[in-house]
């Protein structure tokens, strides 16, 4: 087999590298202009910062009247922060666990699930509240987590499962001290899937959460009048994009044995 020509080779590297600075320029821009000063950002280059500053973070943390600086205290709006931060840690904590709880379940016992979503909200009167998000964002999450982890399930040899039978274990004991601990990798899969989901959504955050003290960061963030306050804007993006990255970087490869596992093998 003849060996591919150096062009060849340069282009595929080539190629890789273009996709890589599109994938990536987006998070550099948006980083760029969260460390700029409001003068940097309206006479200086948009693309790279000479003096960085860290005062658009501060200024998200920053209590009721306090100083704005540059716009001045007139022009200057409080944000709850503090408070979007928190309910999105709860929101964020909540439904990844409630989805792979749910979706063990379905995939291993149920394979199916329907949650009409309008009307539970609704009767249940949990509008303006976090639990209409914890009731609401698992069910988008679930279609992808119930295929692959019933993908996995159906791929995973039974007679693992009927030897523990034999030694006398329960099917309950089987699946929590056998066949869960096997399907790790699946569940970081699905978590981070889960994850990715609900810091993306704006759309229904924003319908169901009205006052700003029960917002998220991405519904709060919405908020926001750019015109005054862009770059504490694009702060607030880096701060809810930050632990997304922080943690899919750290189970990058548990998510790429996930998706394997629940295709190929599943093991």
């Amino acid at each position: 087999m003849n060996p591919r020509p150096w062009w060849a080779k340069l282009g595929r590297l080539g190629l890789i590298l273009l996709a890589t600075v599109y994938c990536l320029f987006p998070i550099y821009f948006m980083l760029v202009q969260s460390l700029k000063t409001a003068q940097e950002d309206i006479f200086g280059n948009p693309l790279i910062v000479l003096h960085p500053t860290l005062e658009n973070f501060e200024e998200l943390f920053e209590r009721k009247g306090e100083t704005r600086g540059f716009v001045g205290s007139v022009l200057r709006r409080s944000y709850p922060f503090l408070d979007w931060l928190e309910n999105t840690l709860v929101v964020f904590a909540g439904t990844v666990s409630l989805t792979l709880v749910v979706s063990v379940a379905a995939a291993y016992a149920l394979c199916r699930l329907f949650v009409p979503l309008y009307q539970v909200v609704n009767r249940l009167g949990l509008d303006d509240n976090l639990l209409a998000l914890l009731l609401i964002y698992p069910t988008m999450a679930l279609p992808f987590c119930i295929w692959i982890l019933s993908a996995y399930f159906h791929n995973l040899s039974r007679e693992i499962e009927e030897a523990a039978l034999i030694e006398g274990a329960s099917r309950a004991t089987a699946f929590f001290r056998i066949i869960l601990p096997m399907s790790r990798p699946v569940l970081v899969a699905a978590g981070i899937f889960t994850l990715g989901t609900i810091a993306s959504d704006f759309m229904i955050a924003s319908v169901f959460l009205l006052s700003p003290e029960n917002q998220t960061i991405p519904a709060g963030l919405g908020t926001v009048e750019v015109a005054l306050d862009e770059l504490a804007a694009v702060a607030g993006i880096n701060l809810l994009a930050l632990p997304v990255l922080v943690i899919s970087a750290l189970f990058a490869r548990g998510y790429v044995r996930g998706l394997t596992a629940s295709m190929v093998e599943g093991s």
